[in-house]
């Protein structure tokens, strides 16, 4: 793992890199034990969760909820120039999912694990909201 300031010094990319990645673990362990066993299901509810277009709603979700520090975190991945944009997502949906997901990989390599479960059950409302 590495300290908060060794976190910080990634490359915004590098962070999203790795959030992208920590998030669809999560997801998926979450939809195992809320019951889904069907391997078609998973991968069908995961996409409807880890895409662009969800993962931009659940940043503006977050923000009340995010620190000054976090919200650094989630400009610098959203202002990093990634260069493709999937054909499935808007510009700024895109960016600010990217800003999700470098949020994401901070907190997780950082070992900020009990902020990264707090956040986590703010998104969990998200996703049975949208059911």
């Amino acid at each position: 793992m590495y300290s908060e300031k060794e976190a910080s010094l990634l490359s915004p990319g590098l962070l999203a890199y790795i959030g992208d990645s920590v998030f669809e673990v999560m997801v998926r362990e979450y939809l195992l034990k809320k019951g889904f066993r069907k391997l078609q299901d998973i991968h069908q509810k995961t996409v409807a969760i880890v895409n662009a277009s969800s993962q931009a709603k659940i940043i503006a979700l977050l923000e009340d909820y995010l620190s000054a520090e976090e919200w650094n975190i989630v400009r610098r991945g959203r202002n990093a120039g990634t260069g493709n944009v999937p054909t499935n997502a808007g510009v700024m949906d895109y960016r600010w999912s990217t800003g999700f997901e470098a949020l994401i990989g901070f907190l997780y390599l950082s070992n900020q694990r009990e902020r990264l479960a707090e956040i986590w059950d703010n998104i969990i409302s998200f996703i049975e909201g949208e059911g």
